[in-house]
């Protein structure tokens, strides 16, 4: 009888913990009901042995001065409780609307502060409640201190939670946060240094499947695999796992999820499956592409016409820049994942640098190729990073330098227009003028019939 919890559930309970909002308060509650149970015999103890008179000491309140300072503390936590939902619902909407709605799900529901604070709220305002119902028959000058410095800290807390929603919400905050995870990200999937591409002979997986498995259940996204215990299955069976789908990848009932090789066909389909986490939508945990997704969306939704603030398209671009430096900076993990005596046990399909740099600059360059802000800032990342990245990453970033003289070309009639869209510029119009590349050279030489 199987008695463990599968990889795969784990996981999703672990993400859906580490998303949801409601969790931390719940946890709150509990708090408040081990405190109850713990502080009042400890209060009681203290009278009893005479260290503090519960009754005369602190704040020396009637009982009709401890019953307004009890309402006022339970509707003040009422009232931030209903504020900091309602703003939340609002915050969210008009983020979603004006970023992108995946952001909801990777930023807003994953922040601890807000969380904490609700938390907090909801803590103060059952301890008073319970101060408030014994009111009549124990009447006790220490709790009243207690909950009088829980409701001054709360309104502190409101006022923090204000200020710091505020600017949660500033473009600038948002796409730094995206940042952050995908540097996480991209740490944990790519630990090793950047090294020029070598071929990997796959002898074994140049061989027909020996079975083939395929998704069963609710059809969804891949959002993590447990490539050790893959590992661990496919050298006990002496065989190779190929994965056919990627992390990221939407995955239909029915498709081919695993193909097995040799000794792997043995494997029981449900401990394959068991490997694997499936989602309505992506997540950044495992998906290393997904950060870039999500703020390229940025940058798109910041160039439709609709809002047209290219602005916060190079603020999008920033850490795209500094995204792309960092994968650049490291070596792409192979396909082929072997085990400890150096057996090919796993092929797994993962983003490669071409990969990463279509997806930084290509629709952005398309949906903003008419704005001169946004082609300077493109210029300055990809010059910026052939300085800064190893030789063999410079093929691909000279080849999006090339398709964006030509947009330039194509978008901008003037001459002045295109002189000044090809000079690279960190802040996309406002830095310091530099001298220009020699593509402009070359088209005022055109211009005047030259060779």
């Amino acid at each position: 009888m199987r008695t463990n919890i599968p990889w795969n559930r784990r996981y999703a309970f672990t993400n859906y913990v580490k998303a949801s909002l409601w969790i931390v308060p719940f946890f709150a509650v509990v708090l408040y009901m081990v405190i109850v149970r713990t502080v009042e015999p400890l209060t009681f103890w203290l009278g009893e042995a005479g260290w503090i008179d519960p009754t005369t000491s602190f704040l020396a309140y009637s009982r009709d001065g401890a019953q307004v300072v009890l309402d006022a503390v339970i509707t003040f936590n009422i009232s931030f409780l209903v504020f900091t939902f309602g703003s939340l619902l609002v915050a969210i909407q008009v983020a979603g609307g004006q970023y992108t709605p995946r952001i909801i799900a990777t930023t807003l529901l994953r922040d601890n502060p807000i969380r904490f604070t609700v938390a907090y709220f909801i803590f103060t305002m059952f301890i008073a409640l319970r101060v408030r119902t014994h009111l009549e028959s124990k009447f006790n000058q220490l709790d009243l201190f207690i909950v009088a410095m829980l409701g001054l800290a709360s309104v502190v807390l409101f006022l923090y939670l204000i200020d710091y929603a505020a600017r949660m919400l500033r473009p600038v905050s948002i796409v730094a946060r995206l940042a952050e995870g995908g540097i996480k990200v991209v740490d944990g999937v790519y630990p090793e240094k950047t090294r020029r591409p070598t071929t990997v002979k796959l002898a074994q997986h140049a061989d027909s499947p020996r079975r083939v498995v395929s998704h069963q259940g609710m059809s969804g996204n891949i959002i993590a695999v447990n490539i050790v215990g893959l590992v661990a299955e496919a050298t006990r069976a002496n065989g190779l796992i190929e994965i056919a789908p990627q992390v990221g990848d939407f995955v239909a009932v029915d498709e081919p999820l695993f193909l097995l090789y040799g000794g792997a066909g043995t494997i029981d389909d449900r401990t394959l499956r068991e490997q694997i986490v499936f989602g309505s939508e992506r997540t950044i945990e495992q998906d290393p592409t997904f950060a870039f997704r999500v703020l390229v969306d940025i940058a798109l939704k910041a160039l439709s016409p609709a809002i047209n603030d290219p602005t916060t398209a190079v603020l999008a671009i920033d850490q795209l820049h500094r995204l792309l430096r960092m994968v650049g900076l490291r070596h792409l993990r192979d396909e082929a994942i072997t085990d400890t005596h150096g057996e090919l046990r796993v092929v797994l399909r993962t983003p490669n640098w071409v990969d990463f740099v279509h997806l930084t600059f290509r629709e952005i360059r398309h949906c903003g190729g008419n704005s001169v802000q946004i082609a300077r800032r493109l210029r300055a990342m990809a010059e910026n990073l052939m300085q800064t990245l190893p030789e063999h990453r410079h093929e691909e970033l000279q080849e999006e330098l090339r398709l964006l003289d030509s947009d330039i070309d194509s978008n901008f009639a003037l001459p002045e227009d295109r002189a000044l869209a090809r000079i690279a510029d960190a802040q996309g119009l406002g830095g310091s003028e530099r001298k220009p590349t020699a593509a402009p050279i070359a088209d005022a030489e055109s211009r005047q019939g030259g060779p």
